[in-house]
């Protein structure tokens, strides 16, 4: 995305196991790690796991059922990495385009791993805010579903 006052990027990273196999291969089981989060994905088109999926999802942001369909863009198990782009929703009411990617990275120490969240977008106009609300929403929705892998290992 070309750089002007409408477009952003924000980056943070959270922890978690087997994270990216989840995102990427199974998404429709995400709901089950953090319901309160992520009511559910529905498979609208293609195969999980590949690129071109289409999934809808719902789930609950600041207090407030929303939904989002996305095209899964890219799906790099070797580098662990998985791309969304939102093609209608709520998120498409305040942004020209939304694309979130995520990638599990191995921890230094070789224990565990880092999840790293980037989320490009262009807002419509410039009344829209950053969505930084998103930040606390997806590293607490990483921190369920590191729980939920780690039990069911």
């Amino acid at each position: 995305m070309a750089s002007s006052p409408l477009t952003g990027k924000l980056e943070f990273d959270a922890t978690a196991e087997q994270f990216h196999h989840m995102w990427a291969h199974r998404p429709h089981h995400v709901h089950h790690t953090s319901y309160e989060k992520i009511q559910g994905c529905d498979l609208v088109e293609g195969e999980f796991g590949k690129p071109g999926v289409i999934v809808f999802w719902k789930y609950v942001h600041d207090g407030k059922a929303k939904t989002a369909k996305d095209v899964i863009e890219e799906v790099d198990d070797e580098n662990k990495l998985i791309r969304f782009k939102t093609l209608e929703g709520d998120l498409m009411e305040e942004y020209k385009s939304f694309v979130i990617t995520i990638q599990t990275l191995p921890n230094k120490d070789g224990k565990g791993c880092i999840v790293h969240w980037t989320l490009e977008h262009e807002m419509l106009h410039q009344g829209i805010g950053h969505p930084e609300s998103l930040r606390p929403f997806f590293i607490e929705l990483t921190g369920d579903m590191g729980a939920y892998l780690v039990k069911e290992e």
